[in-house]
């Protein structure tokens, strides 16, 4: 039951995406003559009285189709609303609103969890610390084991699931910097100042980090209160996908191994849905981000491919690329992307055979 979950959520997903092609082309009278989930021969159709729709046996994906180069396709080749005839801007929009989707979708879909589930905190404000070793800078500090960070460098922590990140975050970014600490020891309230080593933005004083109480949940006050929250996790969300993807390609050999495929993420979506299903909230929400930044890359078969035919055929003044080079190259693009989609699937596959194997 968790499995088909997962892969309810990810074709639904797909549908978001190309719904955003679709629309966008529609809300500006282009005409589109296909929309299909997946590649390959359909398992089902409906004609439309404009669109067929259908749904296909590979279901790696969906394409939304337009009649400008079908042969098929009974629209003049002048008409004014084919995508080709169109300037730059109206095709842009076009193409970058499956992105644009996904995008949306996932913030939705954290607003939605938000008023479902309700906000992380903790009873206590304040980050609980543990020292590491008599030589560290929070030790020389003159903090101990068991003290409770209330406030840094004039910045309060309150009973936030986040105050742990707060606190990471503003040392790593002051190294060799005095910074004001308010700690709690023993019902006392003490002056400290810390002055953490290392490099700028890699800042460390030496200490383990723990949350005052255990966490818990508590609804959201208002839906104000669900929209910030919401957005501060989505914006978490988006750096930390850029930030695998830097790491993807600055140390490839080293994060490759990582890389999962649609099994792996059906695997990992299902366990999620077992042992917690509010969980699935933010497992939509990070696949759905992680499949907008992967259509914008500038990759043959994507939709930042068109988007840098597109700004070529911009800086040339309005002139395209070849069309048969455009064709060429993202024919061979769709090709690698379905026998990559393939090698993953059963790269997947044999690691949960080995897995299970093991258990």
């Amino acid at each position: 039951m968790s499995i088909a979950i997962v892969i309810a959520i990810l074709a639904v997903l797909v549908i978001v995406h190309e719904s955003g092609h679709f629309l966008a082309a529609r809300l500006q009278g282009i005409h589109v003559n296909r929309f299909s989930i997946g590649f390959g021969p359909a398992l089902w159709k409906y004609q439309g009285s404009q669109t067929e729709y259908a749904v296909r046996l590979f279901p790696l994906g969906g394409f939304v189709g337009f009649p400008d180069n079908d042969e098929e396709s009974i629209i003049p080749d002048d008409d004014p609303n084919l995508l080709k005839n169109r300037p730059i801007a109206d095709r842009a929009i076009v193409m970058s609103a499956g992105v644009a989707a996904n995008l949306i979708f996932a913030y939705l879909v954290l607003v939605l969890m938000t008023l479902s589930v309700g906000v992380g905190n903790v009873e206590q404000a304040g980050v609980k610390i543990s020292v590491n070793s008599p030589e560290s800078p929070a030790a020389i500090a003159g903090l101990r084991e068991g003290d409770v960070i209330l406030a840094a460098d004039g910045i309060n922590f309150g009973k936030s699931l986040k105050t742990l990140e707060q606190f990471q975050a503003l040392i790593a970014s002051k190294p060799n910097q005095s910074i004001g600490l308010k700690v709690e020891r023993n019902e006392k309230i003490l002056d400290l100042n810390v002055v953490p080593m290392g490099e700028v933005g890699k800042g460390k004083i030496g200490v383990k980090l723990n949350f005052t109480g255990k966490p818990s949940r508590r609804p959201v006050a208002n839906l104000v209160e669900a929209l910030t929250v919401a957005a501060e996790d989505f914006e978490n969300l988006i750096v930390m996908t850029f930030k695998g993807l830097g790491q993807l390609v600055t140390n490839f050999q080293g994060t490759a191994a990582q890389v999962a495929g649609p099994v792996a993420i059906v695997a990992i979506g299902s366990q999620l849905v077992k042992s917690d299903f509010s969980s699935i909230f933010n497992f939509t929400a990070i696949i759905s981000i992680n499949l907008a930044v992967m259509n914008i890359l500038p990759l043959p078969a994507l939709d930042g491919g068109q988007l840098a035919f597109l700004l070529i055929e911009a800086v040339r003044g309005g002139k395209p690329l070849p069309e048969k080079f455009q064709e060429t190259v993202m024919q061979g693009g769709l090709v690698l992307l379905l026998s990559l989609g393939v090698v993953m699937i059963f790269k997947d596959s044999i690691g949960l055979i080995r897995q299970s194997l093991s258990m």
